[in-house]
């Protein structure tokens, strides 16, 4: 059995060991033929290992879906790259996680099944199945009927042979349809009252969204300005966006829109913003957005991936829903709200 190295002299002789090869670049040591540096390396790889394995002994796995989804965000900034994909994924797609194989969600990631069952049992899971469980039992009170929707989804789309244009039209159709359905049940009834309270109240409405955010700000911008509400858009043109957001009010709100990959300037404004103490209402793609820490309001309108683009039929629904809601508000009319028309017929 090797003899064992000290942690102090350790971590001593890989010092000395990486000066000698600083500072002798000619006369660096060698693994095949110093006994020394085999055994500094080998001591080395075993402490490292038994650290790890510590750590894994500490961890305990969580017990329901929600304590699994704030360990997840607790330790997003800590994962590798492909564990961040992992949970992104995992969190946008709870309920395609619940009734899909391991393997094919991994193809549908683009993430190898076998680091989906590393994942999981970095978090103290015996294996991907145990993990797994946890999303069953939340679809199964959160969305009955889901899996067999799902199922009638994957048929549909696997069997079009049509590869006309009306194919594929029918298959974004046929998509959007599924991304609206999951809508009713992603969406916390208490968080679109939460979000029409601040916009009521807002004196003035700020709105930021740029690239493929930008439509459904610019419908927002529409909408609220009939309404009567007072709205700025923070365009981003000239590079004024940043300077116009300078005043913001605390009485006021911000209402940013961003999607992955997102704009820089739109999360560089919010969490500025943010930081004077402006509620912001938010929508995005997943509560692992960088828009997250910093609304008091976060809408995540997961969007199932398109082969040339992601559609935005299902956040231009919610856009259009909270005014709806709004409108209901403004005009005492829960029944019936309107917006004028620009020609006034």
């Amino acid at each position: 059995m090797m003899n064992s190295i000290p942690i102090a002299e350790l971590t001593f002789l890989q010092v000395a060991l990486q000066q000698n090869a600083t500072t002798n670049p000619d006369h660096r040591f060698s693994s095949r033929n110093s006994p020394l540096v085999n055994q500094v390396q080998r001591s080395h790889h075993a402490t490292k290992i038994a650290r790890m394995l510590a750590v894994d002994e500490k961890v305990k796995a969580p017990k329901d879906y929600e304590e699994l989804i704030r360990v997840i965000h607790d330790r997003y900034e800590q994962m590798s790259k492909s564990y961040q994909k992992i949970a992104v994924y995992l969190t946008q797609n709870p309920n395609d996680v619940a009734v899909r194989s391991v393997n094919a969600i991994g193809e549908s990631s683009g993430v190898h099944a076998s680091s989906f069952v590393r994942f999981a049992q970095a978090l103290g899971y015996e294996g991907f199945k145990d993990l797994q469980t946890l999303f069953q039992k939340r679809l199964s009170t959160a969305a009955p009927g889901f899996e067999a929707r799902v199922k009638a989804l994957e048929t549909e789309l696997g069997a079009r042979t049509d590869r006309s244009e009306f194919g594929l039209m029918h298959d974004l159709v046929v998509r959007d349809i599924a991304s609206l359905q999951e809508m009713l049940t992603a969406i916390p009834p208490a968080d679109l009252a939460e979000a029409v309270n601040l916009l009521e109240k807002a004196d003035v409405i700020y709105l930021i969204g740029q690239l493929r955010s930008a439509p459904v700000v610019e419908l927002l911008r529409y909408i609220l300005t009939m309404l009567g509400k007072r709205c700025t858009l923070l365009d981003p043109g000239g590079g004024l966006a940043t300077h116009m957001a300078r005043v913001i009010r605390p009485q006021d709100v911000l209402f940013a829109v961003s999607f992955r990959f997102y704009a820089n300037e739109v999360v560089n404004v919010v969490e500025e913003v943010a930081s004077r103490g402006v509620p912001i209402v938010a929508i995005s793609d997943s509560t692992l957005s960088p828009l997250t820490k910093s609304a008091r309001v976060l809408f995540a309108v997961p969007e199932h991936e398109y082969t040339f683009s992601r559609s935005l039929a299902a956040p231009m629904c919610l856009a259009q829903a909270l005014t709806v809601a709004l409108a209901a508000r403004l005009q005492n009319n829960g029944v019936d709200p309107r917006i004028p028309t620009v020609t006034g017929q």
